[in-house]
């Protein structure tokens, strides 16, 4: 499991997205419009990249789109009924660190076994897949997620560990 660009610009696309949103309602009451080339520059994510990407989110209906001048795009739920999950789920983004295919009978390798480790991977995937199933998009915006109890200085544990390698 890698996570790439494609989920990280998309839940930062939609994070934009929602924070534009609050507070600017149009003549009908409804969430305002914001434009990919908005976005982009907000961002700094490329304008062909996020209209890849919001092409996939409006398939998913995570967004609704809106033609013509004036046009742009908009949250089609709220962002505290938008799950992170969701949104990397519909840019194909991956959250299965194990190699197997899940067919009957397919191991990871394309035997008929798993591989040694298969649980494992299983079981991390699972607990990456509950986390973002469970912090929904309103979640990001408001910065609710504290760091970890377990490692409160995660990143700099991370240094630490590479730093001891290399030596």
């Amino acid at each position: 499991m890698k996570l790439s660009t494609k989920g990280r610009y998309a839940v930062t696309a939609m994070a934009d997205l929602a924070i534009s949103a609050r507070g600017a309602e149009d003549a009908q009451g409804s969430p305002s419009l914001t434009t990919l080339a908005e976005i982009s520059e907000r961002q700094n994510i490329s304008l062909a990249y996020l209209e890849q990407l919001f092409a996939r989110l409006r398939r998913a209906g995570l967004v609704e789109s809106v033609r013509g001048p004036g046009g742009g795009y908009r949250l089609a739920k709220a962002p505290e009924q938008t799950r992170i999950s969701e949104i990397m789920s519909a840019v194909d983004e991956t959250l299965r660190a194990t190699k197997c295919e899940g067919g009957v009978g397919e191991g990871c390798g394309g035997g008929p076994a798993a591989c040694l480790t298969h649980d494992l991977w299983e079981q991390l995937s699972a607990q990456v897949y509950l986390f973002l199933h469970k912090v929904s998009l309103a979640d990001v915006i408001d910065k609710r997620l504290a760091p970890c109890n377990a490692f409160p200085n995660f990143s700099a544990l991370l240094e630490d560990e590479a730093i001891s390698a290399q030596a």
